[in-house]
């Protein structure tokens, strides 16, 4: 395997989309866009997409609603970049989420939080500063 980022696309699964998608909105301070089902599924689900250049670096994703796959539980975590983690761990409670690790460093890695999303769901926020 080539030494470059292998993570392609990851996916969050929420309860309720509207809820996360205001979670993360304000947390990370972006604009999460609809992302129409493909034509080819015969099963409902909703989509919300973060922000992705698909020719770029670092991974695509979406918050995910499903009927059989609930929020929380779940042994994925995805890390989003900060420049300084500990701006969006002081937006986690006030968006909803519960903040489980704060900010705390891991060495020559950098920095991270980790966190309960809206949902259930951990992730985590990672920097270098």
């Amino acid at each position: 395997m080539k030494e470059s980022n292998p993570v392609g696309w990851f996916e969050i699964y929420v309860n309720d989309i509207s809820r996360a998608k205001k979670f993360y909105e304000k947390v990370l301070d972006i604009q999460l866009s609809d992302l129409p089902k493909p034509s080819t599924l015969t099963y409902e689900l909703k989509m919300m997409a973060f922000p992705m250049d698909m020719n770029g670096a670092g991974a695509s994703g979406a918050l995910v609603e499903m009927k059989g796959f609930k929020a929380g539980a779940n042994s994925t975590i995805v890390y989003f970049n900060s420049e300084d983690c500990s701006i969006e761990e002081k937006r986690i409670v006030e968006a909803g989420g519960r903040v489980s690790k704060s900010k705390q460093s891991i060495g020559e890695f950098g920095f991270m939080v980790l966190a309960l999303d809206s949902e259930g769901n951990m992730f985590g926020v990672h920097s270098m500063k």
